[in-house]
């Protein structure tokens, strides 16, 4: 008990000699107190001051002591207080009922002074421990602010790293569409000049969720950045290298570097803008979806195994000429992987057939058309995982 703050007692009993008898006892031990004749007066003295031990009688006119005490609990916005009950009750009945009410303690009359005193030793035992639990709670909820106020700039940060939503290149609109679950996710997507009239586009979804996966992308954003092509794993001596051979060294880096168990999947696409030639490297990335006019869905690539996995995935390049019209769908399995109300997943044939009745759409309002189809099959615009996509809008040359 600190000397500088003494403990604060509230005194509930209707008889005045045995609140006299409680005070003088409670004084000489060093406690502050307080005196209430009723359950009712010292419910109006508890709303205005907060008490560490409250010692209550059990009979009392009015508000019975069990009665008080779930009131006094019931008081919002309280910290812990120590209650016990005194009675000359003391059947295994009485005892639950009042231990039921809310109390923590209960002392048959007459009170023996030295049990008082060590029950109200364990009170403040308790009390203590309450305290304590109240600062550490305060502690880690100071820490949780704080980083929930980091992951939130990381996530600032990271969609930074998204290109437009909507870029124009004349034969080519291409459409970019990044929705992380959580704070930080794991896809990526973007798109740089490798010469003239020919970009590259890559889709990206790191494996797991959370830090080690929004490092991954930070890592991959890097390799894969436009201001210098000495940095860029696209070009070697500053010429583009082929779409296959960009993908196997990034394979080598990765598992060369790699401290964790961390892998992705990858779409990359070397597109030329004069002829609608596309050769890409399906890396364990979902199948590329070809949307024509008429409404029909083309499957493309042959899967391929993911980056960062093994020495040699062997991936090969494939060939696709452009047709003006088409549109070319290049998602996450953020998309297919997503889960109905009854947690059956939209599959390959579901994003097949979104992407079917979105065949009037063309541009951002194909995959926005996409997205709102995917919401109503999943009941909600939480989608558990990211979801990710690229649409190639060709309308081909002038």
């Amino acid at each position: 008990m600190s000397q500088d703050a003494p403990q604060q007692v509230l005194v509930v009993d209707d008889s005045a000699a045995q609140r006299q008898m409680l005070m003088r006892q409670l004084t000489r031990w060093g406690y502050a107190v307080t005196q209430a004749a009723s359950g009712a007066e010292a419910l109006a003295i508890a709303r205005r001051t907060d008490f560490d031990i409250v010692l209550s009688d059990w009979v009392m006119p009015g508000m019975s002591g069990p009665d008080f005490c779930r009131a006094f609990r019931a008081l919002p916005d309280r910290a812990y207080s120590y209650f016990v009950l005194l009675s000359a009750k003391s059947a295994k009945d009485d005892i639950a009922i009042g231990l039921d009410s809310g109390a923590d303690d209960f002392l048959t009359k007459p009170v023996d002074s030295t049990e008082l005193l060590s029950r109200l030793h364990a009170g403040e035992r308790i009390l203590a421990m309450q305290a304590e639990l109240r600062r550490r709670n305060a502690d880690l909820e100071r820490i949780h602010a704080a980083l929930h106020r980091d992951l939130a700039e990381a996530r600032r940060l990271q969609l930074s790293l998204a290109p437009e939503p909507v870029v124009a290149l004349g034969p080519a609109d291409l459409v970019f569409l990044l929705r992380p679950s959580g704070l930080l996710g794991g896809d990526l997507v973007g798109w740089f000049p490798i010469a003239e009239g020919r970009i590259l586009l890559y889709a990206i979804d790191v494996s797991g969720h959370g830090v080690a996966a929004a490092l991954m992308i930070a890592r991959l954003s890097a390799l894969l950045a436009t201001r210098s092509r000495d940095q860029n794993i696209a070009f070697q001596n500053g010429h583009p290298l082929p779409v296959e051979t960009m993908v196997a060294r990034l394979n080598r880096i990765l598992l060369s570097d790699q401290t964790g168990d961390l892998y992705l999947t990858l779409l990359c696409a070397e597109l030329d803008l004069a002829t609608g030639q596309l050769r890409f490297v399906q890396a364990g990335h979902p199948h590329p979806l070809l949307l024509r006019t008429d409404g029909s869905v083309l499957p493309l690539g042959e899967g391929g195994l993911p980056v960062g996995l093994v020495p040699d995935p062997g991936h090969t390049a494939l060939t696709l000429r452009l047709s003006p019209g088409d549109r070319l769908f290049i998602g996450s399995d953020g998309l297919i992987e997503c889960p109905d109300r009854a947690q059956s997943d939209l599959g390959d044939d579901g994003l097949a057939r979104l992407l079917s009745d979105q065949a009037p759409n063309r541009g951002r309002a194909l995959a926005d058309g996409v997205i709102a189809a995917l919401a109503t099959h999943a009941g909600t615009t939480d989608f558990p995982d990211d979801i990710s996509a690229i649409v190639i809008d060709w309308h081909g040359p002038p």
